[in-house]
């Protein structure tokens, strides 16, 4: 799915003077205008002041693209991100840098350590030096959301973002992750289970997708809406919600924000003597690589990362060269039925 305010607003060309209405202005060339943004010391004093007093009452903004281009320096896209290895993001990475590679495109990387001002600041100074080329913004958590919210306009970017996201004048192309998490829960629910818990990733709020979905589906159920259980990151925080699902007696089935934490809770309740999906069903999301292999195969919702990535490195290349957006051709989420959903015990 796209969330694409671009398509609605006008050509920058449109809103903001170009570089032959500032030579037009300041009675020079277009090509003296450039060396003028370029510091060229080929420039004379007084034509540079002439060009500069034009910049400033038109209130010129250079055009990036035209810039990096000018130098020899656009044949790249930086992507901001703020992880690099769990499954998510990295095969997001992926389909950026095989979209990248066989286009001929160099491909950087800009990690975003937090949301701290300081950081947020340094990471937006980096992709907006002309060498970034186009930027693409990971922003599937409050880091890379930051980053997006603080670029200026000028910045030829394009996120990686859920449709919830609000919207910040970027084009921004996303899966359906609601649906998905909604379809996850129906079948649940539809295999006689009278409601479906979910332990949520960090990066998950009350509007994300995953977490709406889920929700969505139990209200339109008329059923019970557990409190959410958050965890971190790791496995060992996933495994511990999952021990303290396991002394709940009305667990029977629960969606879990992606398939790590499926691992860490169907570790715990392994050891609590549960059997998966004898006592408890569990469905994770990502279809990450093996998770048809576990005992039991995890049932799991799979998500087109690659081709989020390939979709946003389009989008970005398109921002950066002033062409029109192409229409993203996406793999809708799709849920895997495997092993580890089946009736409730009571069933």
């Amino acid at each position: 799915m796209v969330v694409s305010p671009n398509s609605q607003r006008a050509p920058r060309s449109a809103a903001i003077p170009s570089i032959r209405d500032v030579a037009a202005a300041a009675g020079v060339s277009y090509q003296t205008v450039s060396r003028v943004l370029n510091d060229s010391p080929r420039v004379r004093s007084e034509t540079r002041t002439a060009v500069l007093g034009a910049i400033e009452r038109l209130g010129f903004r250079p055009s990036r693209a035209a810039r990096a281009l000018s130098l020899g320096r656009a044949r790249g896209i930086t992507v901001v991100t703020s992880n690099t290895v769990l499954y998510g993001y990295a095969a997001t990475l992926q389909g950026i840098e095989e979209a990248a590679r066989a286009e001929g495109m160099a491909m950087g990387i800009r990690v975003v350590e937090s949301a701290e001002p300081a950081e947020v600041k340094q990471t937006v100074d980096y992709v907006s030096d002309a060498s970034a080329g186009g930027v693409v913004v990971i922003a599937f958590d409050p880091m890379g959301t930051a980053v997006l919210e603080a670029l200026p306009e000028h910045v030829p970017a394009v996120a990686a973002a859920e449709p919830a996201a609000p919207d910040r004048g970027r084009v921004a192309i996303a899966l359906d992750e609601r649906r998905a998490a909604a379809d996850a829960t129906e079948h649940l629910l539809a295999l006689g289970h009278r409601t479906v818990h979910h332990v949520a990733t960090p990066s998950e709020g009350r509007s994300s997708g995953r977490q709406a979905g889920w929700r969505d589906a139990l209200e339109r159920a008329g059923v019970e809406v557990p409190e959410v259980l958050s965890c971190g990151w790791d496995i060992g925080s996933a495994y511990a919600a999952g021990q303290w699902l396991s002394t709940q007696a009305r667990t029977t089935a629960i969606l879990c924000g992606n398939d790590d934490i499926a691992q860490g809770v169907r570790r715990a309740l392994y050891d609590a003597g549960k059997d998966v999906p004898g006592d408890v069903s569990i469905v994770g999301f990502d279809d990450i690589p093996g998770s048809a292999y576990w005992t039991p195969a995890l049932t799991t919702v799979r998500m087109d990362f690659a081709g989020l990535g390939q979709a946003c490195y389009r989008a970005a290349v398109a921002e950066l060269t002033g062409q029109a957006q192409p229409v993203p051709v996406l793999v809708p989420p799709s849920l895997v039925l495997r092993e580890s959903t089946a009736p409730p015990p009571s069933a």
